[in-house]
């Protein structure tokens, strides 16, 4: 057996049959991330069994079997694929059921069609999805080929018993298909042709701007894109590696740099995209991405079925994900190729996990990486920390003496490539809202400390305070290679009817500046900004103002904790609940319009509302003159977060960072609801909620109120 950290376990059929069903099991749960639950330990001792008892019935052994197996970069894992007589199988297993569910046909069938366009030494095989239903009596009995000419079999449907005949049937039918690269466990991510030009027609038919829905001159943002092409086009006829850093206040169109950067990069005018020189746009925040990708695809949809074309959701979101991705899932396929354990501090390569290619080397296909929210990367102990436990591969990826940062081991990953490389970083200054986010010091230091030979193209405007706390200047003051432009700042809302300054009056709020009534009496006409205590007002005033297909929604921080008694619930975690809470329309009761459930700045970084309510708790407290930060504990008391340690003093950072990204969600106005509090007594003489005192929320009401914030 081959250790591999893209699978939970791979082996020769051989091997496999050799093996007890105890010690397949045992591979499997070790090597898994986590606990295994009873129901996933029970489906793999079927799944064992089941191929055993098929595989063991062949007389020529000379295929792979692999399970669990991690499609680079996509996030997705397979039940079971085989490697047998140059054809690729992907098995995917219903334990226990009789019946055939579409959803699970659809799911095999992704998984072939994403190995047919993602997955290097897939692209030329045949590729057969095969969902065993284990208790279904009958079998899919002709082998056919998809309506798609790319050696894709349609779905083929089967129960445990009649896995052997499938499996005959599909060698008769290719009898002499050229063996499977023996590297194929470590293919390399590579986008097909074809999917770069269905890509391509999705973003011709959809501009960028409707995407991110910003809607005034793009002046600012058209002279960092035309800056950004300039340093990646240099880099290219240079061949060397070189960095940029895009600042810019919230709803200056960072998102929609990023994006355009990433699509006219790989897409360049009318011509055919250039092989091997694309781009990849990354975000380490989920909604986001899974918001993008749903806006994008449900768009396609809409726009093929105006033209009269066939197109299903599945196909248009695997075309927006050949160039919207989980940065996550980019470092963690770059990880899986290192050696380990780490010797003297140094990362290096591992030949027998990583495949060499022409011009990338051991780096990933695309030369431009742009990497949304940078400052969110994670510092050294949070990206060791996770890799000491097993990270995403389980124990076979454990790393116990990681040496870098995560903003230093991405710009490892890009160096790796052996001719140029460029990366962007679009960086949001004091937006760092979870424990172990680095901020944009960490790129720095990277930069300085390993990578000297990048050149570095940087914004003025990130010497300021809110990022990296104003060193950065100090940090580079040695280096020779850094240039600065003012094209590399977003100085200007794109939105026509919301002023810069509406980042500039939450930051005075945040920061009690003097200037912040100033400022509020300037923007207040053209962006109200409204107090109340009471959160039915607030709920008027949002559906007074929305019009449309505009959107509102309630916003909550991650530390709130007494919201319930307002008739508001936190919207649950996982990307699909933030789809639906931004994208579904007024209509449906997910929807953000419902004013129901109240999403966190986790949810929300990165994405904007028309009008919001931000529901301020006793989280957050204005207390003689300042901020007094708390967290809920034992559901049943509030807990000052006091203290000199470094640890105090981030989570301080982060919670008042909460607020600022916040603040700062709404494109045309918003509402703050501090509440009154509960100040009844029962007939003993107790409070009826002493979770809930008046006191907990008089302070910021009434700092608010003196700013002179209108109230409703």
């Amino acid at each position: 057996m081959i250790n591999n950290p893209r699978c939970l376990y791979d082996n020769c059929f051989e091997g496999f049959i050799c093996d007890t069903d105890k010690e397949v099991l045992g591979i499997l749960c070790d090597h898994y991330h986590g606990d295994t639950r009873t129901t996933t330990r029970e489906a793999w001792k079927s799944e064992i069994s089941i191929m055993q008892e098929t595989l063991s019935r062949f007389s020529v052994k000379d295929g792979r079997i692999i399970f669990e197996y991690d499609i680079p970069r996509l996030g997705k894992r397979i039940d079971v694929v085989l490697l047998f007589r140059g054809i690729i199988f992907c098995i995917e297993f219903k334990v226990g059921e009789s019946k055939i569910l579409e959803a699970d046909v659809d799911q095999v069938l992704d998984y072939a069609l994403d190995l047919k366009n993602f997955h290097k030494f897939s692209q030329d095989k045949v590729i057969v999805p095969v969902l065993v239903a284990t208790n279904y009596k009958n079998f899919t009995s002709i082998v056919q080929m998809s309506v798609y000419d790319d050696l894709v079999v349609n779905p083929l449907l089967t129960g445990a018993e009649n896995l052997f005949d499938i499996i005959t049937s599909v060698l008769h039918r290719f009898p002499d298909e050229i063996p499977v690269d023996c590297n194929w466990i470590i293919s390399p991510y590579a986008p097909t042709p074809t999917i770069i030009e269905a890509a391509r027609s999705l973003y011709e038919n959809h501009s960028v701007e409707n995407i991110t829905r910003h809607e005034a001159d793009k002046v600012s943002t058209d002279r960092t894109i035309a800056y950004i092409l300039q340093v990646i086009k240099e880099s290219k006829e240079k061949q060397k590696k070189s960095i940029c850093f895009v600042t810019g206040v919230p709803g200056a169109g960072k998102t929609l740099v990023g994006l355009d950067v990433a699509i006219k990069q790989t897409y360049q005018g009318n011509d055919e995209p250039v092989k091997d020189e694309g781009a990849v746009y990354l975000s380490g925040n989920g909604p986001l991405v899974a918001i993008l990708t749903e806006a994008l695809a449900q768009d396609n949809i809409k726009k093929a079925r105006e033209r009269k074309e066939r197109k299903n959701l599945t196909d248009s979101r695997r075309e927006v994900s050949k160039s919207i991705q989980m940065i996550h899932r980019y470092r963690d396929n770059m990880l899986a190729k290192i050696k380990n354990p780490v010797e003297n501090g140094r990362l290096e390569i591992d030949p027998e996990k990583a495949v060499r290619m022409e011009k990338a080397g051991f780096g990933e296909v695309e030369h431009v990486a742009i990497f949304d929210e940078a400052q969110r990367s994670w510092t050294h102990k949070r990206l060791a920390d996770y890799l000491r436990r097993g990270g995403t591969y389980g124990n076979k990826l454990k790393v116990p003496n990681f040496p870098m940062s995560e903003a230093a081991f991405l710009i490892w990953s890009l160096d790796q490539r052996e001719d140029w490389a460029t990366i962007v970083c679009l960086v949001g200054g004091g937006q760092e809202i979870n424990t172990g986010e680095a901020g944009i010091s960490e790129w720095i230091k990277a930069v300085n400390s390993e990578f000297r030979h990048w050149e570095v193209h940087i914004s003025p405007k990130l010497t300021d305070a809110e990022y990296a706390e104003g060193k950065v200047s100090e940090l580079l003051k040695d280096n020779p290679k850094v240039i600065f432009s003012d094209s590399l700042h977003l100085s200007v809302s794109l939105r026509s009817y919301r002023a810069e300054k509406v980042s500039a009056f939450v930051h005075a709020v945040l920061t009690f500046d003097n200037n912040a009534s100033v400022i509020y009496n300037e923007i207040k006409d053209k962006y109200p900004i409204v107090l109340t205590r009471d959160m039915a007002r607030a709920r008027k005033w949002l559906h007074e103002k929305v019009r449309g297909t505009e959107r509102i929604g309630v916003l909550v921080t991650k530390e709130a904790a007494r919201f319930k008694p307002l008739a508001v619930h936190i919207l649950p975690s996982g990307d699909e609940n933030a789809v639906h809470w931004f994208l579904e329309d007024k209509v449906d009761t997910r929807s953000s319009n419902y004013l129901e459930d109240a999403a966190t700045e986790i949810q929300v970084q990165g994405l904007e509302l028309d009008y919001t309510c931000l529901l301020w708790d006793a989280d957050m407290r204005c207390q003689n003159g300042k901020w007094s930060f708390f967290t809920f504990n034992g559901n049943t008391r509030w807990v000052e977060q006091a203290g000199t340690s470094q640890n105090s003093q981030e989570k301080r950072k982060y919670m008042l960072n909460a607020y600022r990204v916040l603040l700062t969600r709404a494109r045309a106005g918003m509402v703050i609801c501090v509440p009154e509090g509960n100040s009844n007594k029962t007939a003993s003489g107790f409070w009826e909620d002493s979770t809930r005192l008046p006191e907990y929320y008089n302070g910021t009401y009434e700092y608010l109120r003196e700013i002179g914030l209108e109230e409703i």
